[in-house]
């Protein structure tokens, strides 16, 4: 078993817990609905997948995806949408890890390993993510609305 890993991922799932029960995941959804209720629910939930691909390259991707579900659901409520394009919109984000070598376990083991650099990430993984965002950015409101 790998220790880091194992606390890592309860660390995650801690915040996420703490961002429910002291209402934080609350007060940013009413942050995002207050600026983003008058667009279009495709253009909301791709909003919502740029901020997840952002947060999951300066933090791991595991963080992002509990910090961000508990948000998404109280958005999904707020706006009165379904809950599951919602949900995706952020596991989707969260999985654009590639951009940095920070947002991924794996990418620092390759950076080391290789020689990469920061650069060589963002050079590559840059591009690949912004055509998921697009791709995802069409299908996922095709799909749900």
């Amino acid at each position: 078993m790998n220790i880091p890993v194992i606390m890592l991922i309860v660390a995650s799932l801690s915040l996420g817990t703490a961002l429910e029960i002291t209402g934080g995941s609350d007060f940013i959804a009413n942050w995002f609905v207050y600026f983003t209720a008058s667009f279009p629910m495709p253009v909301i939930l791709s909003v919502l997948m740029l901020l997840m691909a952002l947060l999951t390259n300066v933090v791991s991707n595991n963080a992002a995806a509990v910090l961000g579900t508990p948000v998404a659901i109280n958005i999904a409520i707020q706006l009165g949408a379904p809950i599951e394009p919602f949900v995706l919109s952020v596991l989707f984000g969260a999985n654009m890890s590639f951009v940095t070598p920070i947002g991924y376990k794996t990418n620092l083991l390759i950076m080391g390993a290789g020689g990469y650099t920061f650069n060589d990430f963002v050079k590559l993984g840059l591009p690949l993510a912004f055509i998921m965002w697009i791709v995802l950015s069409i299908t996922l409101p095709m799909l749900y609305f």
